[in-house]
This record gives structure tokens, sequence and C-alpha cells, in this order.
């Protein structure tokens, strides 16, 4: 049996916790519904690499606070203006998603709410994808006027096939959870009141094989998909980002999809 290695770390933006052999990641943003700033998104692969420290813990669940799994990307840096956010972001991004992907534990998202944008990446980086049938969830990069990045394209085509991901994509058109379930991209659709029951009982069954089977069994499948949909390839994606960012029509498509959500946010106030 393994033993914690080291006093368990503490972040601004996510909260960590261990009981036994599971593990747990928790965006912690819960009044701005759990965004995925670059340091929020450092920090996950902050304690990414600390749970790959921890040969007790078998599984690791990440979830977020509140009323959403996540938001997505910081739209705040967007509003701020474009400069300092192209390749810092994007590459943030990526190295987060590699870091959740490539954990020595099993990864579980518990997804409940809204995952909108880099919050379905974060997901697709996961092992297992359990979320509440009131999910919703949607990829709003293009009407930003930017590409999705952060390695989201290929871990969406190896989930969900090409031709859905170019639509939900393109369209940026929001999408429920019996939807991506039909698709492939969940493992599993509960009612809302049962997520946490449900996430448990698949962590607790995970956890409990023999650990050199089960981790065997995960580097074996994700070798075979990372021929497939060559990940490797991501590393560009901040380029494709700072593209999009320096783009007049994308500029302008940016500043139109912020206001709309100020109005809808002024109208909600009112």
């Amino acid at each position: 049996m393994g033993s914690l290695t080291s006093e368990t770390p503490t972040f601004e933006t996510l909260r960590i916790a261990h009981e036994g052999r599971i593990g747990r990641i928790t965006l912690d943003r819960p009044e701005k519904l759990n965004p995925l700033s670059t340091l929020c998104l450092e920090e996950l692969a902050l304690a990414a690499k600390w749970f790959n420290g921890q040969d007790a813990i078998r599984v690791v669940v990440v979830t977020g606070a509140g009323r959403a799994f996540t938001a997505g990307a910081d739209l705040s840096a967007f509003s701020a203006g474009d400069s300092g956010i192209a390749r810092s972001g994007a590459d943030a991004g990526r190295l987060m998603a590699e870091a959740i992907e490539s954990m020595q534990a099993v990864t579980i998202a518990a997804i409940h709410g809204h995952c909108v944008g880099g919050g379905v990446v974060l997901a697709g980086a996961c092992d297992f994808r359990v979320a509440a049938e009131s999910t919703r969830f949607s990829i709003p990069e293009v009407d930003l006027g930017i590409p999705l990045a952060w390695g989201g394209i290929p871990r969406l085509v190896r989930e969900i096939g090409p031709a859905l991901t170019k639509e939900l994509v393109m369209t940026c058109r929001p999408f429920g959870a019996d939807e991506a379930k039909a698709a492939g991209f969940l493992n599993r659709v509960v009612a809302e009141d049962r997520l946490d029951d449900e996430v448990d009982e698949l962590a607790e069954a995970v956890a409990s094989r023999p650990r050199f089977a089960v981790l065997a069994t995960k580097a074996h499948t994700n070798a075979v998909t990372e021929q497939m949909v060559g990940l490797a390839r991501s590393w560009s994606d901040a380029d494709g980002l700072a593209g999009g960012l320096r783009d007049p029509e994308g500029r302008r498509a940016r500043e139109h999809y912020l206001e709309e959500r100020m109005q809808g946010k002024h109208d909600s106030d009112a």
C-alpha cells in the first residue's frame, strides 16, 4: 500500500483533498462559475503533478464548486484587451490538459451546471466523464473570433468524431447531457441529486481493482488514441489563438459577444 509523500498543497483557485485511495480536485471560484484563468490552469497542472507523487491515490475526481463545473476561459482577460493573453493563455491550457491526461491516477470529471469551452477540454482530458442530466455544454470560441485551443480539437475528434466536432465548434450551439452521452463524450448521465454518489461508486469500483492492471489499461488505451489523433500537434494551438486575436473580423465578433454577455447580465440584474 502506498502512502502520501508530502503535505497537501493549497491553491488560490482550486481545492484538493483525498481520502484513502481517492483524491479530488475542485475548481473553487463559484461566485464566477469557476473560470479557467491562466492562474487556474497553472494550478491545475501543479495539482496533477502533486497527485502523481502520491502512490496511495488511485482515482482523482475533478469537479467544480457551486452552480457549475466551469464557465470556461476567463472572459475578463478578453474584456481587458487582447495583449498578453495569446501565448501564455493558450499554452497554459495545453499544458493543463496534458498534465491532467497524463496523471498516474485514473481521472473522473464530475460535471454539473455549465461546462463551457475550455471546460469541455478539461473534461475531455479526464479518463471518465459523468454528468448531471441538466448539464449544458457549449463551445463558444468561434463566436469569440478564436479557434478552439488547448488541444481541444484532437480530444473532441477522439471522443465524438470529426463531423460532430466540426459542427459543435463551428456553430457554437449549446448541447445537453443526453446528446453528449449519445455522441460518446460522456460515460454516464445521472440525476442531479445522484451525481456525487454515482461518481463515488465509479471511483471506488476503479480504485478497488488491482492498480497495475488498471494503469496498464489506461496507458495502453492512451497510446492507441495518441496514434489516432496526434495530440502532440497541439503545441501550435497558441499560434492559432494569437492569429484569431489579431484578426479584425474576429475582434469585431469578440466585441459583439462580450457586449451581448454584459447586456444579458445587466438584464438579469434588473
